[in-house]
């Protein structure tokens, strides 16, 4: 329901599409957004991942390596033409997300403000680790998805291979296919649309002319089994095809689409395209596909906020007059930052003053952009359910809601993975040291996956990400965009610290300063909480009869203390700390004796022991049978558990949990392992404990004894 004040209109809502495109590492994301802008009339030339001249993939490391690295945001219109004749214009907001592990931080902030997603997956590989991985976070915020499988031109393509294993690992959903390749591999020529049970072939410069054709005979059979199998599979789902599968009964193209489309903005089916976006086949179809299949932000309905006074949910529909948005990403600037904003309701134009209610600013909109990559157009209004760029509030950090300044809301945040792998860095001159301090700043700012801190010990600042490629770019990016001539040290594992058992303490503060007394006792538990939940979490137990100051002062210095670190001088995580009880009195305690009573208590709870963690990573490897057994002997040297070997495609899959220290220079090794014939995908799948002479034995094995 509509919160009081709702204003009942659309605002032209129902033809907006928030959509993002996720998928692994090379099966086919840019090249295929580059067609749905070519194809719309976005751009007049077709930008390819090869030439390195593509538009969603514009930074320099892009196009040097033909990998996406951050997510790239661009508009642009669509028409579908309806089973009636009727022409229907939609705006279609696209985010090309990256494929590599190392920065699913890109992936996590797009799905948090998406409406629906469009999941390739390469005809050729199948469903491989990180298109698993992203099929999984999208369901985490209840995405609606469509699939296209790609690369159907290819050798030892298949169709019917990739919807068997999506079937297999989806389980959960009915995986409908919605249209068949007209040939695979060479002789891939068009595809049949089961809706229309019409054959769809692409002429013209980059198959720019979708022509119908009756299906010819020798594909009838198949096509009519295809078409059968996708009514049965609505009809769990919908009374009227249910009854005419049983009665046998013909049903309209414009029922099974309807009813198709009910099915997946429910998240109970997901309907599969076929094609090749480099050779223009299916590309038409797939972006009819994202309009019909997938839900506009009015159907996404209300979200939900928390009141920043009271605590209390607070609805936020896409008709409400106040304006709401989700900061999810920003570039910063040298004069003001660029804040990549969806908008959740009300309209907002540039001069607008609008409250960040986390930091209780207000904070001024200088302009509102149209975003395509890396270029953008001023535009003078923004209404609810968009994407665009916001340029002028300050102190803005990636997370943060934007709203008016009488209606205060806090959206949903984004949770992002913890760190696995850090580098020690320094400058080469001491002059160059504030500057990077800055530059470290800026970065952090922008990808919340990078984290600085200094070594307790030597003093050396550490920059930690989620792998050696997110370590290697963010170096490059110091040297060569921001011109801070750095010495890098060798990447070294992020081991973590938790508590082995409960613990309870109670912490005094009894010092004497400036002549004033000051004293507080703090009662204080600490818990082990399962690998699932966040990293640390800070709350206060204690009654409400004490004062508000000294409850503010003991949860920040809870959560401070807490990521300081642990015995052997590493972050903590997989902690729960509770205040429990305060004790002092108006004289002698403030917050200051607060926070200090809490920090004794922290201090005694964690001299009770601690123990050490270490990264694990899930890894997948595809190789040829006949290299498997070495790779094997390898990976279990390495301390490996392998859980399974699989067949697919004419070649095997190996998956297997392996500690993150021991993947330093696999990459290198594999291709020597196997003749260059294999490759493998790597992401974090949590922590085991590691004794300290383990600790010992890898540092030894691999000092940092210096810088590069």
């Amino acid at each position: 329901m509509s919160p009081s004040g709702a204003r009942q209109r659309d605002d032209g809502l129902a033809s907006i599409r928030n959509v993002g495109v996720i998928a692994h590492i090379d099966a086919g994301k840019t090249t295929t957004t580059e067609r749905f802008l070519f194809h719309s009339g976005a751009t007049h030339r077709v930008g390819e991942v090869d030439e390195g001249n593509t538009v969603m993939d514009y930074l320099d490391e892009e196009c040097r390596r033909g990998i996406t690295i951050v997510a790239a945001t661009a508009t642009f219109p669509w028409t579908v033409t309806s089973d009636g004749g009727s022409r229907e214009e939609h705006t279609i907001h696209l985010m090309d997300t990256p494929g590599h592990i190392d920065f699913t931080a890109e992936v996590e902030r797009s799905l948090r403000v998406i409406d629906g997603a469009v999941v390739i997956f390469s005809a050729v590989e199948g469903v491989e680790a990180q298109s698993e991985k992203v099929w999984r976070q999208s369901d985490r915020y209840n995405v609606p998805k469509v699939a296209f499988v790609n690369k159907l031109d290819r050798l030892g393509a298949s169709f019917d291979n990739v919807v068997r294993e999506m079937r297999e690992k989806f389980s959960e959903v009915s995986v409908c296919p919605v249209q068949i390749p007209v040939g695979e591999e060479g002789g891939l020529r068009g595809v049949v649309d089961l809706f229309s049970m019409k054959v769809l072939r692409f002429s013209g410069e980059h198959g720019s002319e979708v022509v119908r054709e009756e299906i010819p005979d020798s594909l009838m059979e198949r096509a009519k089994t295809a078409r059968s199998e996708l009514v049965e599979a609505l009809a769990d789902y919908s009374d009227e095809l249910a009854e005419a599968y049983i009665e046998g009964r013909e049903v309209a193209e414009g029922v099974v689409i309807r009813e198709m489309r009910d099915a997946t903005l429910a998240c109970r089916v997901v309907p599969v395209f076929a094609g090749s976006a480099k050779r223009d086949i299916g590309v038409q179809p797939l972006l009819d596909g994202v309009v019909r299949f997938l839900p506009s932000p009015s159907e996404r309905g209300a979200c939900d906020g928390i009141d920043p006074k009271t605590g209390e949910p607070v609805t936020v529909d896409p008709r409400d007059d106040a304006f709401r948005g989700l900061v999810f990403k920003l570039l910063a600037g040298g004069g003001a930052d660029l804040l990549y904003t969806r908008t959740y309701s009300g309209n907002l134009k540039p001069g607008d003053t609008l409250l960040n209610p986390r930091t209780g600013a207000r904070v001024r909109v200088k302009r509102i952009l149209r975003l395509r990559s890396k270029s953008v157009t001023s535009i003078d209004r923004v209404g609810p359910g968009d994407i665009v760029g916001v340029v002028g509030p300050s102190g803005v950090v990636t997370g943060d809601t934007l709203c008016s300044v009488g209606a205060p809301v806090l959206l949903e945040k984004i949770t992002f993975s913890e760190p696995v792998i850090s580098m020690a860095l320094e400058p080469k001159s001491s002059k160059d040291r504030s500057r990077l301090d800055s530059v470290l700043e800026i970065m952090c700012r922008e990808d919340p996956t990078l984290r600085v801190r200094i070594h307790e010990s030597t003093g050396q600042r550490l920059l930690s990400g989620m792998g050696e490629l997110h370590l290697e770019i963010s170096c490059h990016r110091i040297s060569e965009e921001f011109n801070v001539d750095v010495k890098f040290g060798v990447p070294q594992v992020a081991f973590r610290e938790t508590i082995p058992v409960a613990t309870s303490e109670i912490g005094v503060f009894s010092k004497t300063v400036k002549e004033r007394e000051l004293f507080a006792e703090v009662s204080l538990d600490l818990t082990p909480v399962p690998k699932q939940e966040p990293g640390i979490v800070a709350e206060i137990s204690a009654s409400s009869d004490v004062p508000k100051e000294w409850r503010e002062a003991a949860v920040s210095a809870l959560e401070g203390s807490l990521n300081t670190g642990g015995n052997y001088g590493y972050p903590l995580i997989y902690i729960k700390g509770k205040v429990r009880d305060i004790k002092g009195d108006p004289e002698r305690t403030s917050g200051a004796a607060v926070a200090g009573a809490v920090m004794e208590s922290v201090r005694g709870a964690l001299s009770k022991g601690t123990v050490l963690l270490e990264p694990l990573m899930k890894l997948e490897i595809t190789a040829p049978e006949e290299v498997v057994g070495e790779i094997t002997g390898y990976l279990q040297a390495r301390r490996a558990v392998i859980h399974g070997i699989s067949h697919a495609a004419g070649v095997k899959r190996l998956s297997c949990e392996v500690p993150l220290a021991e993947m330093f220079g696999f990459s290198k090794a594999l291709p020597k392992l196997s003749g260059g014939r294999a490759f493998f995908s790597m992401e974090p799948c949590g922590y085991q404990e590691i004794s300290t002479e383990d600790v010992q034995m890898l540092a030894s094995r691999k000092r940092n004894v210096g810088f590069q």
